[in-house]
């Protein structure tokens, strides 16, 4: 069963990657410890089923000329540099081959049980109709405040007593240590969750009798990284996420972590302070660090950092940090013994981020460039 590292889909909001270089720290950090288990290019995943995207795109002038699927596209496009899209291409939340694989996940489940059809009482919005959620609070497709109770139909899964929606083993770690309060976060969701939504895009659930409704935004997350790993035949994928992002979406998604013989587990990082950068490039000016290496230690080091330093890391911690990427980087070998090659690959399959702070095998491991997205650090936030 190998193991695939895919970035947890970056929500597809108006930005750009130069704007919020953090944004792209689980894509980095996925490329480079598949690129250090010698895995293929892997696609890089978007999340397009956003309330905030079904408002831009009802506001746009153009929403009449371009449909809503083509205004995602455009987006994610703009994320990447003229003329160099990734090389695994890029995957979203509403692909067909997600799509596909959604319904039939879904529709296993609820021959299994596991999942339902059920009428629940809900809160609409009373000027717009949107599905607020079961309790009553202001809408936010239109900003009414407004809500009235409305039972209707809808894919629910009511969790068994006793059932942990996020455990030790749902974490690929060598040494495996969730912080305790997202372990929290994640047991504290109702015991019945609603797993379909009103959402002007995503995957419909009208197939099984849910008109008007599609799949919850956090399972449709899950099942697109399990379909970028069967692209890959890949039986553990494994997803770089950040810490309150897999607060977020954890519970939603515990019924679509596992499809066949492929079980899917999360891989947490730490917040990277790209906004404090400026003071890093006089750093780099001052120690004489080269552009391109300035670029290797923001684009390459960092993400892998903040697998290991998962707390976060503080701009307080750059110098050190530079100096001992400069150490690493002088260390670096004509040819990388084979032995240490294997111990490395060994490491990152396991999930343990200890050698990244190894400077003899942190040198072994340095690409001669960065991949992915060009950092931008003047402005970044």
């Amino acid at each position: 069963m190998n193991v695939l590292y895919i970035n947890g889909p970056v929500q597809n909001g108006p930005f750009t990657v130069a704007e919020r270089l953090g944004k792209a720290a689980g894509i980095r950090a996925a490329e480079a410890l598949n690129t250090l288990l010698g895995v293929g290019p892997v696609p890089h995943l978007w999340n397009t089923v956003t309330l905030a995207g079904d408002l831009r795109h009802r506001d746009a002038p153009d929403r009449d000329t371009v449909g809503r699927q083509e205004r995602e596209e455009r987006a994610i496009a703009a994320k990447y540099a003229p003329g160099t899209p990734p090389a695994g291409g890029i995957l979203t939340d509403t692909a067909p081959v997600v799509a596909a694989l959604a319904l039939e996940m879904t529709e296993r489940l609820l021959r299994e049980g596991a999942l339902a059809v059920v009428p629940a009482a809900v809160h609409l919005c009373v000027s717009c109709g949107h599905m607020t959620g079961a309790v009553a609070h202001a809408c936010r497709a239109c900003g009414h405040q407004g809500s009235r109770p409305h039972t209707r139909r809808l894919l629910v899964w009511d969790r068994p007593a006793g059932t942990q929606v996020l455990a030790r083993d749902d974490f690929h770690a060598h040494r495996a240590r969730p912080p305790h309060q997202l372990l929290t976060i994640a047991q504290n969701v109702p015991e019945q969750l609603i797993l379909s939504r009103t959402r002007d895009h995503g995957i419909s659930l009208a197939p099984l009798g849910l008109d008007g409704l599609v799949l919850d935004p956090p399972a449709g997350v899950h099942i697109a990284v399990l379909a970028a790993a069967a692209r890959s035949n890949a039986g553990q994928p494994v997803i770089t996420v950040a810490e309150n992002a897999a607060a977020n979406i954890a519970a939603y998604g515990a019924p679509f972590r596992r499809h066949d013989q492929t079980r899917l587990r999360y891989a947490l990082h730490g917040r990277i302070p790209y906004a404090d950068t400026a003071a890093l490039r006089r750093l780099c000016e001052v120690h004489r660090v080269s552009p391109e290496l300035r670029e290797l230690f923001l684009a390459w080091f960092l993400p892998l950092c903040s697998l290991h330093l998962r707390a976060g890391i503080t701009a307080a911690q750059f110098p050190g940090l530079l100096k001992f990427w400069r150490r690493a980087h002088l260390a670096r070998p004509d040819t990388p013994g084979s032995d240490v090659l294997a111990e490395l690959r060994r490491c990152v399959a396991a999930g343990d981020m200890r050698w990244v702070m190894d400077v003899r095998t942190l040198a072994r491991a340095i690409p001669d460039h960065a991949y992915g997205f060009t950092p931008e650090p003047e402005g970044a936030t």
